[in-house]
């Protein structure tokens, strides 16, 4: 699965979920008193245990009435193994309306509350046994179960399943745990005009009262969160000229926006390089992608049916290099989860983050070397490896390797340690062990436990043995520690030549390990325009300082990079000598990575108040305009953005019309006019509409929706507009209000009304805040969950500092009410959006004791307050370091 922007989840929220609790009465509630596990909703590793060690070699036959209304009825018939029946058995449902359930033949009495059937030990046999189940449920609509979703533009239903980690029971009653894969057999009936698609291609589709009738063969063993079941209207795609056929899905309203070509190329490529890497051909016999609405993800690995998320992939304008990168990208993560995470997958959600972790290592290593973009690990590093940095430095930093106690804790840990450090860590295994040994050990481990379940011993295993070397230590320092080690360079040099060079690796004092791992040190010197590389040489190191011997008697250089190629994980420190280098000349470095990772160790100086911001930006103000990249530039202006954002929080007013702000304005304008491509010109209007603050650059904004002053080459999508008229709402431009109901009339499709709604709680007026902050509140809204996530995510802009201000206490006042009763899909969201920090020692302060007081926070809502905290206090030593005044 791809992570979103914010990330994964489990659910309690909206919908279906608390629209189901008009159920409760609906079905019997009582439990017998020999219950075998705890009468929670969230199903524990014990239980789970406990419940694999009697139950294998299961089998689902699924009948479905899909109708597009409110809710669906189901019949699950299951099939199963009974080591003994000496005790109770449940089965998870999650908030139906049980009809009748029959247990090998016997009509039965339904125990059930609203979370799992207890089936009698009386009721159950040793050895195989059958349970039929048929119920009726509502529809979910917040991303989970059988998901549905009426298309405001043409009435259309479209429903999709999404089920990771243990959401299956939203949509069929069945053991919600990973290590019982099982077979699907899936019977629907479905109106005429719907296409249905699961993991296995139909075998029969014929009339039926009500519609038609789909039949699909049994499939192949899954674990229940890599099984899934769509219907609706969907426009398809095929394309049969590879190995694999493969299709593509979108709602009709939007078919217009998809072009297929690269989704069949990229997947084409794909299935090829994934088939010879793994040694293993695929195995799921046809490919289908799915763009599916109010998606909670980035995409979802779906055996042979992935779903992805239409806001992050559809476009309105035709795709930028970025767009279709991220495409390529995401599919080849999804396509690697086939392999790792559909084929072999882990026992319980501990093992989560290797699946993630691998996906997204090896989802880099296909779009590197099967697609056009080379340049791959360069994306990897600026949106993946940078991000798990930042998350390893804060108070919310974990190990790679965590425990999971219930089902409700899965996505706890779901961030950037999941993927891009795992998938660091990988990359640097890789390195360690070389690169045909390490392909080896994954080839035989996927060999060894294909259609199974397997743990991470199994795995690091497979490697070692491979490698013919003990992993144990390198497997307790890297996965079972957390924190992030740096690196310097330590040299002297004498008549011109280095006299001694040695790595120092030092580590924060709260998680003190040193780690071993192997990396290239290169070495630069300065030839006129030109920083040249001088010499590259790849070293072991471990402990607290290594020498390079190997390296004495080299010229002196003006830049060591201690980390070159990005073999490592660490975090690089310059050296005094290599800084002022790279502030000065970093765009004299011929190598993108290697620029891109100079800009970061100027960032990081400004993280941590090395470096003060306003010398970044005028840093940036020289450099950037000059960046011939396109990714790097992107990467480039995305810190600039974060640090306008830290101006903002510091002086919102200074922020809008400051000289910092007219500066970036004009650098972005002038970098439309001199872009030397479209790719360019579309980032450097993107920049600009986000910089602007001036009068005259709102002005401007404002004549570009009426087609005036359109810079030549430039096109004003309808992407774009959205951007400027939630610019001109957020910054409270004279006639804001009409200009976004003239466009909210103009494009009234799906992500077109969220932009209006994402405008319209932008603007800087008390009475919007209070009356979304209401309906954020109010569990029982029959708003999607995608709308109050949009509401989340642009009701507090950075400057709005004051305005926040005013909600601040009530929302810290209400944080452990709404954590109890809301549950983790909503906590995720409004963890990440809804803490107040606005970059002062009263906002610290306050946050502070609010971590004191609200102590028995769910884990993932309790690490959000502290990291909270912790950026609103890197905010505050950011502006006590600024050398200048503010703007």
């Amino acid at each position: 699965m791809m992570k979103p922007l914010l990330s994964k989840a489990v659910a309690l929220t909206f919908g279906s979920t608390l629209l189901g609790s008009s159920l409760l009465l609906a079905a019997p509630a009582v439990l017998a008193a020999s219950a075998p596990r705890a009468e929670k909703e969230w199903l524990s590793q014990a239980d789970a245990e406990a419940r694999s060690a009697r139950v294998s070699n299961v089998a689902y036959q699924l009948d479905f009435t899909l109708t597009g209304k409110e809710t669906f009825a189901n019949t699950t018939t299951v099939n199963f193994d009974l080591k003994d029946a000496s005790a109770p058995l449940t089965v998870d449902l999650n908030k139906a309306t049980v009809k009748s359930l029959t247990v090998n033949g016997k009509t039965v009495t339904p125990q059930y509350n609203n979370w799992f059937l207890t089936i009698a030990a009386a009721d159950l046999k040793q050895g195989r046994n059958t349970v039929v189940v048929s119920f009726e449920r509502l529809h979910s609509t917040n991303g989970e179960g059988l998901h549905r979703m009426v298309d405001p533009v043409d009435g259309r239903v479209y429903t999709y399943s999404h089920f990771e980690p243990a959401a299956a029971q939203q949509m069929f009653a069945l053991f919600d745990q990973p290590d019982l894969k099982a077979t699907y057999q899936v019977n629907v009936i479905a109106p005429a005009d719907w296409v249905v698609v699961s993991t296995t291609r139909e075998s029969k589709v014929e009339e039926a009262q009500g519609g038609k009738r789909w039949t699909f063969p049994v499939s192949k063993k899954l674990s229940p969160y890599n099984f899934s079941l769509h219907a609706g209207p969907y426009k398809i795609w095929e394309d049969n000229g590879a190995k694999y056929p493969m299709r593509l899905f979108a709602r009709q309203s939007v078919a217009a926006q998809v072009d297929p070509k690269d989704w069949f190329t990229f997947t084409k490529q794909g299935l090829a390089f994934f088939d010879d890497y793994f040694g293993i051909p695929y195995q799921f016999e046809k490919y289908d992608q799915l763009l599916v609405p109010d998606f909670l993800y980035g995409a979802m690995e779906n055996a042979g049916a992935i779903t992805f998320a239409e806001g992050r992939f559809l476009h309105k304008d035709k795709m930028t290099t970025d767009q279709r990168h991220s495409l390529a990208s995401v599919i080849m993560h999804e396509m690697a989860h086939q392999w790792f995470g559909d084929l072999v997958t882990m026992k319980w959600w501990n093992g989560l983050w290797l699946n993630e972790s691998f996906a997204s290592f090896m989802g880099t290593l296909g779009t590197a070397e099967s697609t056009e973009f080379k340049n791959a690990w360069q994306y990897f590093y600026a949106q993946g490896k940078t991000a798990a940095y930042r998350q390893d430095q804060s108070l919310g930093t974990h190990p790679i390797e965590v425990p999971v106690a219930t089902t409700a804790n899965a996505f706890d840990n779901i961030d950037a340690i999941t993927y891009s450090k795992g998938a660091s860590t990988l990359k640097q295994l890789r390195h360690l062990l070389g690169e045909e040994t390490f392909r080896r050990g994954v080839h035989n481990y996927l060999v060894k436990y294909q259609f199974q379940n397997a743990k991470l011993d199994d795995f690091i295993g497979s490697l070692g043995e491979a490698a013919g070397r003990d992993l144990s230590q390198w497997t307790q320092d890297w996965l079972y520690q957390p924190g992030v080690n740096t690196v310097t360079a330590n040299y002297t040099c004498k008549g011109g030549k280095i006299d001694a060079f040695s790595l120092a690796q030092t580590a924060p004092a709260e998680h003190p390990v040193l780690r071993e791992q192997r990396v290239q040190v290169a070495l630069f010197r300065s030839k006129g325009k030109a920083l040249d590389l001088d010499r590259k040489l790849a070293v072991t190191y471990k402990g607290a300082s290594t020498p390079v011997p190997e390296l004495r008697g080299a010229a002196c250089p003006d830049l060591v990079y201690p980390n070159y190629e990005d073999w490592g994980y660490a975090k690089v420190k310059l050296d005094a000598r290599s800084f002022g280098t790279a502030r000065t000349s970093v765009s004299k470095v011929d190598e993108p990575l290697l620029r891109g990772m100079l800009w970061q160790s100027m960032w990081d100086g400004v993280r941590d108040g090395e470096l003060p911001l306003n010398d970044f930006m005028q840093t940036a103000l020289n450099n950037a305009p000059r960046e011939s990249d396109y990714a790097l530039l992107g990467n480039v202006l995305g810190n600039v953005r974060a640090g306008v954002g830290y101006l903002q929080k510091m002086a919102p007013d200074v922020a809008y019309t400051g000289k910092t702000v007219q500066a970036l304005e004009k650098m972005a304008w002038q970098g439309i006019a001199d872009g030397k491509d479209e790719n360019f010109r579309r980032r450097w209007l993107g920049a600009y509409v986000e910089f602007a603050g001036s009068k005259h650059a709102l002005d401007r904004l404002a004549g570009l929706l009426q087609n005036r002053g359109v810079p030549k080459g430039v096109t004003i999508n309808q992407d774009v507009r959205w951007a400027i008229v939630q610019q001109l709402s957020e910054r409270d431009y004279p006639g804001a209000d009409k200009l976004l109901a003239a466009e909210a009339a103009r494009d009234k499709s799906d992500s077109g009304q969220a932009a209006a709604l994402a405008a319209q709680v932008a603007r800087p007026d008390p009475g919007v805040k209070a009356q979304w902050l209401a309906k954020i509140a109010d569990l029982r809204t029959d708003l999607p969950f995608s709308r109050i996530r949009t509401v989340m995510e642009n009701l507090y802009p950075a400057a709005q500092t004051t305005l926040s201000e005013q909600s601040a206490a009530q929302r810290l006042t209400q944080l452990p009410e709404l954590d109890k009763a809301a549950g983790p899909v909503y906590m995720r969201s409004f963890g990440a959006t809804m803490i107040p920090a606005t970059c002062t020692p009263q906002s610290v302060q306050r946050l502070g004791e609010a971590a004191t007081q609200y102590k028995d926070l769910a884990a993932g809502t309790r690490r959000a307050l502290l990291e909270t905290q912790q950026e609103d206090a890197r905010c505050v030593a950011i502006r006590k370091a600024m050398t200048v005044p503010l703007g």
